[in-house]
């Protein structure tokens, strides 16, 4: 299970940026990046081209480019970075219990909700 996912707000804690806040718009795990709104923009030329009906497209371009996943930390319930542990919790679904890993922020203990 994953720290942090799709959807959170984090800020940065390292780098150029440090101290923004954003959410979450795209995770890679396998290269550990995470892309986050309004965070680590850059320029990017695209080829100039014409749609079909002739507007312009293309150009010099500002995106988001990816951060390093243990550049940003997630925020708690109270705008507070927190680390993230995980509790198991046992679940009742239709009849049969079920243990479901849960996100927990670990200074308050208290479950962390998208």
């Amino acid at each position: 299970m994953a720290k942090i996912k799709k959807g959170d707000l984090v800020e940065v804690i390292a780098g150029r940026d440090k101290g923004q806040q954003g959410r979450v718009l795209q995770v890679f795990p396998k290269e550990n990046r995470v892309i986050v709104e309004g965070v680590q923009r850059v320029k990017k030329h695209t080829r100039v081209g014409r749609t079909e009906r002739g507007a312009a497209t293309g150009g010099i371009e500002t995106v988001e480019a990816p951060i390093h996943i243990s550049n940003v930390a997630l925020l708690g319930p109270d705008k507070k970075p927190v680390r993230v542990g995980f509790r198991e919790v046992e679940v009742e679904r239709n009849g049969r219990k079920k243990i479901v890993r849960e996100r927990i922020g670990r200074r308050a203990g208290e479950e962390i909700e998208l």
